[in-house]
């Protein structure tokens, strides 16, 4: 049986959030685990954990069960963040390389808390077949 740290969400409130709420909520648990990578090992682990398991329900959303290109997005953007931060970097990403992708969703997310506006689709693909 699996233990969520974050049970209201994983009990299904986490699905019925944009998806710009969800990835800003991943970066900050990267912004965390940046900030404790090599300082303090705990910490580190317990925002990794946390990154993990929100990607992981993003992965499982019903929602994107229908978008393959959604699916693959979403597993690739895990992988980069768990190759850069356990992994042996592979994709040769930086610390501001993430910051930056997962910022995009955050701003985009409060833009759209501040202007009443339903989710949006602020995948990076989707931003660029604009």
């Amino acid at each position: 049986m699996t233990t969520f740290q974050h049970r209201d969400l994983a009990g299904g409130r986490w699905w019925t959030m944009p998806l710009a709420l969800q990835m800003g909520n991943i970066g900050s648990e990267l912004s965390r685990a940046l900030k404790w990578r090599g300082r303090n090992e705990r910490f580190f682990t317990g925002a990794l954990a946390r990154a993990v398991e929100l990607s992981n329900l993003t992965l499982t959303d019903p929602r994107y069960r229908r978008l393959p290109g959604r699916l693959k997005e979403l597993a690739r953007a895990r992988e980069v963040l768990l190759d850069f931060l356990v992994g042996s970097n592979e994709h040769g990403s930086s610390p501001d390389s993430l910051q930056r992708y997962y910022d995009a969703f955050a701003l985009a997310a409060a833009r759209e808390s501040a202007h009443g506006e339903g989710p949006a689709d602020t995948s990076p693909s989707a931003r660029s077949a604009h």
